[in-house]
């Protein structure tokens, strides 16, 4: 007992030590990244304050490829938001990098608006080095090499943040630095500039953002592909939308074309893309409801983790009730599910995948291991009872898979059938023990192979002599021919038999049967800890009677016996023997032959 606890702990170690090494490492961190973005990002609904107009396909096909654009159509655009104070909005976003000059007129026509609303921001894009550096902290890092702005008077005249977004591994984009120092100055990020003038126009304090020490945030995406309400841009040039729609908004103009190159993979999106305004929306929307969350510590959570694994690792191997395990596995997971989500909620994002599939896996390999041992156990039952019957029915009860010991029995119609040595107790005083031993083997040997072969059951060995019982304990077809035939089978052996004793010990031996047939009381009979399964009852001992009348080599049966299968057998009229015990004689049989044509 002791032994086993050693090894359940020690296993419960080693499934703590993989968990943690798994949670540090985030080896399997694209099954992660499907199980967090399931629980995390789940859509909140959209803010209403945050509206997006699209350079969509219809704005394309009427005002040409967007690189072709005279500029002055964004300063229509902000005319046309800045109508009046009634349709003014709060912040006005352009999502497109406005590097360089292309008309003279248009550029600072735009540059003029932008400067006289006072509440436009612009995008400026980071060129990163694409070699990896080793910052003052140990982290590594790829340098920014250069910024690519807006032209000067439109810098000037706007707010302006990077639009670069982070890509995991997958190429999924999951978080955002909100900051970077770039030529000794902090630059924000376009969603953070977004927030900042927002704040400011609101006279409102602006919220503190998690980041982790990468001075990345993950982004709690609040809408899918397409669920922030967007107007085409065309459809606002050419006032067929209400200015007053945009009042106090904060309004972003984007790309919302595929043609245009700006359409990412997204957690939430299933097989779809969002496109990069979509993605500053979100951004922002968390900005604006302070729902940023960052990766907690891997050690800790590993080290969590790897305790919960270890614990309920050790529990699955020492408890034996499946349904009880099972409760466990479940209330395991769904509290890790739900402390996963409760985490990120304050702000806290960890790694779900690492408990669940090592419960999982625990469970299974403790059914699994559970299940192997009984089939061993099962076998070695199964082996140690073909010693007691018949290989054949041994089989037919590992096909079906059903036997139970327990105390108890029922009546059955049975053939029983004695054997026993003549003449072994004058030839053990003559011989060695070894001898004795040798001869008795050989004896037992030849009656088990016999019993076996006609199905029978080998029920005991008493001494000198052997009981089988035909049609116990499961049924068996024409059980009291066969059994008659066993004892023709030991007779015949013994004849063989004989001849080898007699050249190797100069001693015969021969054998005496009784075979009878009908109802005994058969089942097992002990105590919980000592059981033999046996048949009792008139029948057996009439059985045991019969054989003590046998001479060597002769088989009796009892009447109840030749009725049954007198038409298969020749059998000579012994006649009525007084049986000790029974107040009345049985009417006997010595058989001679059997005919097995008819078996």
């Amino acid at each position: 007992m002791k032994k086993g606890i050693i090894k359940d702990f020690i296993e419960s170690a080693v499934v703590f030590l993989i968990v943690l090494l798994l949670s540090v490492t985030n080896l399997l961190s694209p099954l992660d990244y499907i199980l967090r973005d399931g629980l995390y990002q789940i859509p909140r609904g959209v803010d209403s304050r945050i509206k997006i107009i699209a350079i969509d396909e219809a704005t394309l096909e009427e005002l040409g490829p967007i690189q072709t654009w005279s500029r002055s159509y964004y300063a229509d655009l902000i005319g046309i938001l800045n109508g009046s104070e009634a349709s003014r909005p709060s912040v006005i976003a352009f999502d497109i990098i406005f590097s360089g000059y292309v008309d003279g007129e248009g550029d600072m026509a735009f540059a003029r608006a932008a400067a006289d609303s006072g509440n436009v921001v612009t995008a400026s894009q980071f060129i990163y080095s694409e070699k990896s550096e080793i910052g003052e902290d140990n982290l590594r890092y790829y340098p920014i090499e250069a910024v690519v702005y807006p032209y000067k008077e439109l810098y000037d005249a706007t707010v302006h943040g990077y639009t670069n977004v982070a890509q995991d591994s997958d190429g999924v984009v999951r978080r955002v630095s909100i900051q970077e120092t770039y030529d000794k100055a902090e630059q924000l990020s376009f969603s953070h500039a977004i927030y900042a003038l927002y704040c400011e126009q609101q006279g409102i304090a602006a919220n503190e953002i998690k980041t982790d020490k990468y001075g990345k945030t993950l982004i709690n995406y609040s809408g899918k592909p397409n669920d922030y309400e967007y107007i085409s841009m065309i459809d606002v040039l050419n006032g067929r939308i209400d200015s007053r729609t945009f009042q106090g908004s904060i309004v972003l103009i984007g790309a919302y074309a595929p043609g245009m190159q700006d359409n990412f993979n997204v957690p939430n999106g299933s097989s779809r893309q969002m496109f990069g305004v979509e993605i500053h929306a979100n951004i922002l929307q968390a900005f604006m409801q302070n729902r940023f969350s960052v990766n907690g510590n891997p050690y800790v959570f590993g080290v969590l983790w790897g305790v919960l694994a270890g614990v309920f690792h050790f529990i699955f191997k020492r408890n034996k009730r499946v349904w009880l395990s099972a409760i466990l596995l479940i209330l395991a997971i769904g509290g890790e599910l739900a402390a996963g989500v409760l985490l990120n909620n304050n702000g806290i994002a960890v790694s779900l995948i690492y408990l669940p599939s090592a419960l999982i896996i625990s469970y299974i390999y403790c059914l699994a291991r559970g299940y192997i041992a009984e089939r061993l156990k099962r076998k070695k039952v199964l082996t140690a009872f073909k010693k007691y019957v018949a290989p054949e029915i041994v089989e037919e009860i590992a096909k079906k898979g059903d036997f139970k010991i327990k105390l108890g029995g029922e009546n059955r119609d049975i053939a029983v059938l004695f054997v026993d040595i003549r003449g072994f107790t004058t030839m053990s005083e003559a011989l060695e023990p070894e001898q004795v031993v040798e001869i008795l083997n050989l004896y037992l040997n030849l009656t088990s192979t016999a019993i076996f072969k006609n199905k029978g059951t080998l029920d005991k060995f008493v001494g000198d002599a052997t009981m089988a019982v035909f049609n116990s304990p499961f049924d068996l077809d024409d059980y009291v021919f066969r059994a008659v035939c066993a004892g023709m089978d030991i007779v015949a052996g013994g004849e063989a038999l004989e001849h080898e004793l007699m050249e190797k010990f100069g001693r015969s031996v021969g054998f005496g049967v009784g075979v009878n047939c009908g109802p005994a009381v058969v089942g097992n009979v002990g105590c919980e800890f000592r059981m033999d399964f046996t048949a009792i009852g008139d029948t057996v001992n009439t059985a045991a009677r019969l054989e003590a009348n046998a001479k060597k080599g002769q088989v009796l049966i009892s009447d109840t016996v030749y009725d049954r299968i007198k038409d298969r057998i020749e059998a000579e009229e012994v006649g009525e023997i007084p049986l000790k015990g029974k107040s009345k004689g049985v009417f006997v049989y010595s058989v001679t032959r059997v005919n097995r044509g008819q078996t």
